[in-house]
């Protein structure tokens, strides 16, 4: 659940709280104007005052029980949740890592409390019981995982009183803690060898750089990576800057505000793009070669869409990948991929997966 502070409003005289403010709500939100039609998204109504902090959670759905409910894991902390790369860890351990979509946020780690399998057959979700933890990346090239814990003197100090307000406050007790901005943090990814990547889409009003952000401001984006001591569960890392986009300005691998990343088995580094592209470019998908640094463009979507989403068959063959509101919905703009017809005759540009299939059958970005 990402931009889910734009959906609220208030009808009425309202002021934010310090927590409220935090994560951006506002009286009129994104103008979607939910809180005229439905009290609980309205702000001011005080028979909803916690309804906001039901929102912001990693939510999990089992494709295989249609019949289930999806459950949110708490756990996971309470963020602009852009997503969540899962891996098993040192015993077994389930380790998540997400950003927080959003200027000058933070990037997180999520560590189940034992070997997942065991955790399963007891009846319980690796996913519920473990511990959260924060980047702070260090100038040196180190870094350390920050435990986002109320047993913690300064969050203790900062009036939180137990677990589940550091998780549903988890923006505010990462700043206490003294964890790094980041410019908008978004997909994360771990590669085979261990390697963790996130994008960092952009921040134009960063005014200081520092070294894991290193432009200021930073219109275009980076990649950085880290890798974890004790196999993804130890609380230091190394990490180092992946790609600068600015750096491929006029170059045949021209790309800005990387967003989707995928590592493949054999460690390529699949980026996608949402924002304005230089040269002119749409938005696009390219593929790394992670050892060499060699980047280049596999597929480039159509005027105003995002490109996001990857998946693959089994064998690697066949991949899938989303144009996300191409033209964003203005018929103008495009008429690709595909047009749906509306009731009054008009048509617009609609979402869609594309397939993406190598001509000599190969495996795609080989």
């Amino acid at each position: 659940e990402e931009n889910f502070n734009g959906y609220f409003g208030a009808k009425h005289e309202w002021a934010p709280s310090e927590n409220e403010e935090r994560y951006g709500f506002a009286e009129h939100g994104f103008g979607y104007g939910w809180q005229e039609f439905d009290d609980r998204f309205d702000l001011s109504n005080p028979n909803y005052a916690n309804e906001q902090n039901r929102f912001g959670w990693i939510v999990e759905i089992d494709p295989w029980k249609a019949g289930v409910k999806p459950i949110k894991r708490t756990a996971l902390g309470r963020f602009k949740h852009e997503g969540i790369a899962l891996t098993v860890g040192r015993n077994g351990r389930v380790v998540g890592y997400m950003g927080d979509d959003e200027r000058f946020d933070y990037i997180y780690k999520f560590v189940s409390n034992g070997n997942w399998q065991r955790m399963i057959e007891r009846g319980e979700s690796p996913l519920d019981k473990g511990r959260l933890f924060v980047a702070k990346f260090n100038d040196d090239g180190t870094g350390n995982w920050l435990h986002l814990n109320v047993r913690n003197p300064l969050l203790r100090e900062a009036g939180f009183d137990n677990q589940a307000q550091v998780l549903t406050f988890a923006r505010r007790a990462a700043d206490i803690l003294g964890a790094t901005p980041m410019d908008r943090p978004e997909w994360t990814t771990v590669a085979p060898n261990g390697d963790v990547y996130c994008t960092l889409t952009n921040n134009s009003r960063r005014e200081t750089p520092d070294a894991a952000n290193p432009l200021a401001p930073n219109s275009d984006g980076h990649i950085i990576k880290w890798r974890d001591a004790d196999e993804h569960v130890g609380r230091t890392f190394e990490w180092d800057i992946f790609v600068v986009a600015q750096d491929r300005h006029g170059q045949e691998d021209t790309f800005s505000d990387p967003d989707g990343i995928w590592a493949d088995p054999d460690g390529r580094l699949f980026i996608q793009t949402d924002g304005g592209q230089m040269d002119g470019l749409n938005n696009q998908m390219l593929v790394a070669d992670t050892n060499t640094g060699e980047i280049r463009r596999l597929f480039e979507g159509v005027a105003g869409d995002e490109i996001t989403g990857v998946a693959t068959t089994p064998d690697r063959r066949t991949m899938f990948v989303n144009s996300q509101h191409p033209g964003n919905g203005d018929p103008d703009a495009t008429n690709v991929p595909v047009l749906n017809e509306t009731p009054d005759g008009t048509t617009v540009p609609r979402d869609v997966t594309w397939v993406l299939t190598r001509k000599d059958g190969g495996i795609i970005g080989s």
